[in-house]
């Protein structure tokens, strides 16, 4: 990104507020619809600061700038915003100042401070203007800069929207809207609205392309006891599509016209998800309004049997492509040429073979050497590297197929490994290990669970900064909730129906990085006296790499783990295998260590 168009677009902002008078404006990372991956309409962020990861927040006064993003992008923002107006400031860091109190500290008592209430949670807003209130400072979030200062905007996106078929959804869309309206008559609403992009999609049985890997369109849906609409462009409806929505019971209204319709609410008990956007979230001020956790989410995260099954044949295929990939890898390797963009090619070719791909679940992580120790690492024509007969390739990558979406990281040896190598990759599989064999008690949640995937690591003084799963959808969104393995609490609990990543990593920067993970599904284990127990299957069907394995730190068990998943891996892929090259190597890689 050239800094001085940075520079420009942040005057451009600046220019904007004293305008509007204005002290300072926060651009979080986020749509109308709170989305972790937004349409290009809204990478505002992205758009003004240059920084292109997924997690982040911008802050700009009439003077200094500064981001706040999290332990995953550390390495790549101090890279991508150099240069740039804007200060890199570590989230989770304890030596990184609160937003609040940064600002706290260049603002002054009747100052204010302007942020795009259709980008921000009401969560997140209150926590800013409490914060900010006691410094006497304000906050205004009816204005937007952007149709303004960003001159060659992205238009809304306008692609069509496409019916899932019952055969891979399990589930049809007037049974989901008709849980959403048990729910409403359970504790007596009258209206619920749902915004989040997945659940739409996933409530409706549609899917779209409004967002890249994400197979999401733009939209909002409300339902009563007796009637329902989708918000939505009219546009992006195909005529099988709108006969399939009048069909279900579902009216189509103006995707602008959502909070024209929540404004003229009069006097009702209606329930709205805390994942609304603060400017949706205030729109019906006649109504007494219940804030809840989204049903729609909670029953998503639910896999029903035709969804299990959709996953198992997702994991099939993408298995097969990933042992033609690594068959090819290290040859092609050592005869040179092969880059990073060069794997993401190659792989995503392998992939596209197969039946029912979609794309991408998301951009492919091909880390080699030291950029593996970038976590969110995306290689561009600045950073390819070629790769060599040396070190480790961390190649995190994943697939949508129409039945499942898939999501796995193997590191691979290049070449011969070096003993602090060995160590720190035996540790990462030690935590894999210790996570997927896991037994644990109904109520459990994944917070309590982390631990085992942090253990062995902990020991020796090894950490890493992000989470260690997160929830998978079906031929959705690869990050799901509400679920997930993380060391700060997360009160959701895993249950049986549930997919979850398993996906310990070690970061040592400026030389490498290992991370292994598979997609797990939670399942019901024995019942004992002491109640229900549970534990996980592995969905993900793909030999380890062995080769960097320091054999005497496992223990019996975890020996047992591997060569039993390994046979697990073998059995399973080896008839879809039609080149004996491919069997060959796909014997030796899983053969017992």
């Amino acid at each position: 990104m050239n800094n001085k168009l940075i520079s420009d677009r942040v005057e451009a902002l600046r220019a904007w507020m004293r305008e509007e008078e204005l002290d300072a404006f926060v651009v979080p990372t986020g749509d109308p619809h709170l989305s972790e991956y937004v349409p290009a309409h809204w990478k505002t962020r992205e758009w003004l600061t240059g920084f292109t990861g997924s997690a982040g927040t911008a802050v700009v006064t009439l003077t200094e700038a500064a981001l706040w993003t999290d332990s995953r992008y550390w390495l790549q923002a101090e890279s991508q915003l150099k240069g740039t107006p804007f200060v890199l400031k570590k989230s989770g860091d304890p030596t990184t100042p609160e937003m609040s109190e940064w600002l706290s500290e260049r603002l002054y008592e009747f100052d204010t401070v302007g942020v795009d209430g259709w980008t921000i949670s009401d969560d997140a807003l209150g926590k800013l203007e409490e914060d900010l209130d006691v410094y006497g400072i304000e906050l205004e979030t009816m204005l937007s800069p952007w149709n303004t200062i960003w001159k060659d905007r992205p238009a809304m996106p306008k692609d069509k929207i496409e019916i899932q078929p019952l055969e891979y959804a399990g589930q049809s869309a007037k049974e989901k809207i008709g849980m959403l309206r048990a729910y409403l008559s359970i504790h007596q609403f009258s209206l619920m609205v749902i915004g989040a992009l997945d659940e739409v999609a996933w409530l409706l049985n549609l899917r779209g392309s409004d967002v890249p890997c994400n197979p999401v369109f733009t939209a909002y849906f409300m339902v009563t006891p007796k009637k329902a609409w989708l918000y939505v462009d009219k546009a992006k409806l195909t005529p099988e599509v709108s006969a399939y929505l009048k069909e279900t019971g579902v009216t189509v209204r103006p995707y602008s016209q959502i909070i024209k319709d929540l404004k003229q609410l009069k006097k009702q008990y209606i329930c709205l998800p805390d994942n609304l956007n603060s400017r949706l979230l205030d729109a019906p001020s006649q109504c007494h309004i219940k804030l809840i956790e989204s049903p729609a989410k909670v029953a998503k995260a639910f896999k029903n049997n035709t969804e299990i099954e959709g996953f198992r044949q997702a994991m099939l295929r993408d298995g097969v492509a990933m042992v033609k990939f690594l068959r090819w890898l290290k040859p092609a390797v050592k005869r040179g040429g092969v880059t990073e963009m060069g794997v993401d090619r190659k792989l995503t070719a392998l992939r596209a073979e197969q039946p029912l791909y979609r794309g991408l679940s998301f951009d492919t992580i091909a880390a080699y050497g030291d950029h593996g120790a970038i976590v969110h690492y995306e290689a561009t024509p600045e950073t390819d590297r070629e790769l060599k007969p040396e070190g480790f390739l961390l190649l995190d990558s994943g697939a949508q197929y129409q039945d499942g979406t898939t999501d796995i990281t193997r590191t691979i040896a290049l070449g011969t490994p070096t003993e602090e190598e060995k160590h720190v990759y035996t540790l990462v599989l030690k935590g894999h290990i210790a996570l997927s064999r896991a037994k644990f008690p109904e109520d459990t949640c994944g917070t309590q669970l982390d631990l085992a995937a942090r253990y062995a690591m902990w020991q020796e003084g090894y950490n890493y900064g992000h989470g260690t799963g997160h929830g998978v959808g079906s031929f959705l969104n690869v990050h799901e909730g509400p679920h997930q393995i993380r060391m700060n609490h997360v009160p959701a609990t895993i249950d049986p129906g549930m997919t979850v990543t398993d996906e310990p990593g070690i970061y040592l920067k400026g030389r490498f990085g290992v991370r292994t993970e598979n997609v797990l599904l939670c399942v019901e284990d024995k019942k004992t006296e002491f109640g229900e127990f549970f534990a996980f299957e592995p969905l993900t069907l793909c030999p380890i790499d062995t080769t960097p394995i320091d054999k005497t730190m496992l223990s019996k068990a975890e020996t047992d783990w591997l060569n039993d998943y390994h046979r697990t891996v073998r059995e399973k892929l080896m008839p879809l295998l039609d080149n004996e090259a491919d069997r060959k190597w796909l014997e030796k890689a899983t053969k017992k260590i």
